[in-house]
């Protein structure tokens, strides 16, 4: 599924200038790419965002009041209708008529926004050298060239428009002129590199001056310039949501009925091939800013990863701040590195492959976190969402207890951790099905009893998360197994066992 985001309105907002940092407020990121990169690039931190000292005093030392921000009309299509046609259409093709319009009016809005985004912005800054022409070709990329796109569409919305302000047909334009929009691939692959770059160019005071002074112009309606960039990849989002509300107010047995439905395949299939792209460079983005201590840490399953399910900050037992990474096939533990003013991610003890990673979801105050001197004069010690990744194998002694903001953020890890290794155990659990029969003469004796196991299912498992009871079984007998095969640490073996029934292994 993909996250609708809004277009930037013209709503007063607080200035971005004084925020500090968004990653706390910013949820762990899986699904499309598109959804991914959209929490993605609001989790840098915003250190450039903040007013430079001359602009401080410039500002102190104003007298007249700030010029308001431009404004938008908002008017909506029954307002310009006279009252005979009004009373002429049904409700519904009034709603109808609204959503064509809306779609126009986004259009042409898109339109303005990327011609002010060349205008104001990129031509000023590199005719006063204020960035050099390859830096604001890798910010902007080939941003102008998409306006010709937009201005088609709108074309032919016009021509399609009857002197009375109605639309009859609007599902054959649709379908005709949706492909192009994978034009956007590179421009969105692009996106998250180009954010960083502007990040970094945001620690210059004549960049940071020369944007605090288009925030402050009426013109910018109080949007940095990173809202104008993104304003193409929420525009790309918000066309399935767009062409749903046209199909639920067209009636019927009208002819636009299956063009439309045609037409919302096609948006999901650019967007579905948007996301490919747009995860794989994403992936590629982060793998090439991995640091490595050891040679052992690097796994051939990295690099040949495509794709990045989740990835954000959590905390590990003694308080320290990890940025971990779950690629498709492995689990990375980093901590986070500057370096000439170029962020990386110094990888943490060694990666775990998803195929060998076991998974712990642990309850509030089972693990004591330390690194907070705080809680040594009470019980605040006593950790929140937590749980604990591990190799199954014990042999190569890694167990992290990770924690996240809150629970929210910790059930989203959680669910993603379980999907990304779901496969590889139900293989486990399949294979251990065939091997049942050999072992059938002990596992009465040595087996704990069914109704008991069943119990430890029902009270333990996340309502949220239906598959993983029979993962959970497999898990079980799987150590069940173990140690039936080696007698000799059998009482052990249960002990070890009866005392993790507290915490849910998946």
């Amino acid at each position: 599924s993909l996250l609708y985001l809004q277009e930037p309105s013209n709503k007063r907002v607080r200035p971005l200038a004084r925020v500090t940092s968004l990653a706390n407020l910013i949820s762990p990121v899986r699904n499309g790419a598109v959804r991914r990169f959209g929490q993605t690039i609001q989790s840098f931190t915003l250190r450039s965002d903040s007013k430079s000292p001359s602009c401080a005093q410039k500002a102190c030392s104003r007298s007249v009041a700030p010029t308001p921000p431009k404004r938008r009309n908002s008017v909506l299509w029954s307002e310009m209708l006279d009252v005979n046609m009004k009373e002429s259409l049904s409700t519904k093709e009034i709603k109808r008529q609204e959503a064509i319009y809306e779609m126009s009016r986004g259009e042409q809005d898109l339109i303005e926004d990327l011609k002010l985004a060349r205008k104001a912005y990129h031509d000023p800054m590199l005719k006063l050298s204020i960035m050099s022409e390859e830096e604001l070709t890798h910010i902007f990329g080939d941003l102008d060239s998409y306006i010709p796109l937009h201005e088609d569409l709108l074309a032919s919305l016009g021509e399609a428009t009857k002197p009375d302000g109605t639309v009859e047909q609007i599902g054959p334009i649709l379908v005709k002129w949706l492909p192009r929009l994978h034009a956007y691939k590179g421009y969105c692959s692009n996106q998250l590199a180009a954010k960083a770059l502007l990040d970094q160019k945001k620690q210059d005071r004549r960049v940071q001056d020369f944007l605090q002074r288009c925030l402050e112009s009426p013109f910018s309606r109080k949007l940095d310039l990173w809202s104008f960039l993104d304003i193409p990849r929420s525009r790309l989002v918000k066309y399935p949501l767009l062409l749903k509300e046209i199909l639920r107010h067209t009636p019927k047995d009208h002819p636009d009925i299956q063009i439309l439905e045609e037409a919302i395949t096609i948006i999901q299939g650019v967007l579905s091939d948007i996301n490919l792209k747009k995860g794989e460079s994403e992936c590629q983005y982060y793998i090439d800013k991995l640091e490595y201590l050891d040679e052992k840490q690097k796994d051939p399953r990295i690099e040949g990863s495509k794709a990045l399910l989740c990835h954000g900050e959590l905390k590990n037992k003694n308080g320290h701040k990890l940025y971990v990474f779950l690629f498709q096939d492995i689990l990375v533990l980093t901590r986070p590195v500057t370096r000439n003013e170029r962020q990386s991610y110094q990888v943490y003890r060694q990666p775990i492959p998803v195929q060998e990673l076991l998974l712990e979801d642990l309850q509030d105050g089972d693990v004591k976190m330390g690194g907070s001197f705080r809680g040594a004069f009470g019980n605040s010690d006593k950790a929140k969402n937590i749980f604990r990744v591990r190799f199954q194998d014990p042999c190569p002694g890694q167990s992290h207890t990770l924690q996240a903001n809150d629970i929210f953020h910790k059930q989203q890890w959680v669910n993603c951790i379980r999907t990304a290794i779901a496969p590889f155990q139900r293989s486990a659990a399949a294979a251990e099905l065939q091997e049942l029969p050999e072992l059938s003469e002990e596992s009465e004796e040595n087996s704990p009893p069914a109704g008991r196991q069943a119990g430890i299912t029902d009270m333990e498992l996340d309502e949220n998360t239906p598959e993983c009871g029979s993962i959970l079984d497999s898990e079980e007998a799987k150590g069940l197994k173990t140690h039936r095969t080696l007698p000799g640490h059998r009482r052990s073996r249960e002990k070890q066992l009866s005392s993790k029934r507290k915490e849910t292994l998946v």
